[in-house]
């Protein structure tokens, strides 16, 4: 009997590519596996031409040398080699578990790679504000699992490791379920293909070793609460050689006894006596880099802002340097002898002579309380 065509077999073109072969495969093997088809014995037969024709197609040279001499090339009883279902050595359970791999958790990519980055580290730094505006370099004692010396990272005394007896080698393991395969990585070896036989003494046959390293971490000025450094390089030792993680150093400004930070400006509240609020003066208002005079202008009241430019923070991404805000709080007497009552009181009774407003926001918030109690009773 003259075996069908295997291109019209998996209804695709003679030119087509390897991954439209395997998609036609995909769709006509679903559509013909007898456990989908149990009432349609004819659906086995097909689903075995199927088959061989995917293994035929999918091999590179099996499918030159079918384009060439036909079924001839590839019939082994016609002399052509090993070929048809069974040639090159694969089974049903490699072709089906090869295309339907990723559809069931196998894969078929034979064993997984052993090299595997090391984990990032995160460490919290606190900081004064005084060291975040200058910037400044510290140390930094940091917990972390380091390559092993014992065994240079291998997990094994001879450095070496044998092949996982479950899978072979390949880190695969496969299943069978009558003509069911469904391919899993290796639980023994988790898809490396190997497995330490002697196990380092000093890591237990991990390949690393926890310890505690001191690192100089350089703070950039202008530095804020939420910035992050990045030290390369600097986490977790990576597995079967592989690079280490990053350090990402976590900046946490404390709380400042006389400033507020506000981006890139300064706040700080300024107390001043009642007699400078009042005739003016000059004072020395501290700064994070020295003491600067500032002038207060006479009939200053509470509240008053005064902007030092300059004097505030250079920001750490760049831009202009922020000032410094003072707020200016006049402070009531206290404490006052019997001599200082009676001098105030004087003072307080000159102000109501000659006619001359010496308390502006007073005398405006009795005439709105005047004005509201007018309207009330109209």
């Amino acid at each position: 009997m003259e075996k069908e065509d295997f291109y019209k077999v998996l209804e695709v073109a003679r030119d087509a590519s390897s991954r439209e072969i395997k998609k036609a495969y995909r769709r006509l093997a679903m559509k013909y596996h007898p456990d989908r088809n149990t009432d349609n014995p004819e659906a086995e037969d097909k689903f075995k031409v199927i088959q061989e024709a995917y293994a035929i197609l999918s091999d590179d040279k099996k499918r030159a040398a079918y384009d060439q001499f036909g079924h001839a090339g590839v019939d082994q009883s016609m002399g052509g080699g090993r070929g048809g279902f069974q040639g090159g050595g694969g089974d049903f359970s490699d072709v089906f578990g090869d295309v339907f791999g990723d559809i069931f958790g196998g894969g078929g990519g034979g064993r997984r790679s052993q090299v595997t980055r090391g984990a990032d580290l995160r460490y919290n730094l606190d900081l004064t504000l005084e060291d975040a505006v200058s910037g400044m370099e510290t140390k930094i004692k940091v917990p972390t699992a380091i390559s092993c010396t014992g065994c240079k990272g291998t997990g094994s005394k001879s450095g070496k490791s044998g092949v996982c007896t479950s899978c072979a080698g390949h880190g695969q393991v496969r299943m069978q379920q009558g003509m069911f395969s469904v391919q899993q990585t290796c639980p023994t070896c988790r898809g490396s293909g190997s497995v330490i036989k002697d196990p380092c003494g000093k890591c237990r046959g991990s390949g690393k070793t926890k310890e505690q390293k001191t690192l100089a971490v350089k703070i950039p000025a202008g530095v804020d609460t939420g910035d992050r450094i990045r030290l390369g390089g600097e986490g977790e030792a990576g597995e079967h050689g592989g690079p280490s993680g990053d350090l990402y150093v976590q900046v946490n400004v404390a709380d400042h006894a006389i400033f507020t930070r506000d981006d890139a400006n300064l706040y700080c509240d300024m107390p001043i006596s009642f007699a400078i609020a009042a005739l003016g003066g000059e004072l020395e208002v501290p700064t994070l880099t020295g003491k600067v005079k500032l002038k207060i202008p006479a009939e200053t009241q509470t509240g008053k802002l005064f902007r030092l430019r300059g004097k505030g923070v250079k920001q750490v991404r760049g831009g202009p340097v922020g000032d410094l805000m003072c707020r200016v709080n006049v402070e009531t007497p206290v404490n006052l002898t019997a001599e200082q009552k009676k001098l105030v009181e004087q003072l307080e009774s000159s102000f109501k002579t000659g006619g001359t407003r010496h308390n502006p926001q007073e005398n405006s918030w009795l005439d709105g309380v005047k004005s509201f109690f007018d309207k009330v009773k109209s």
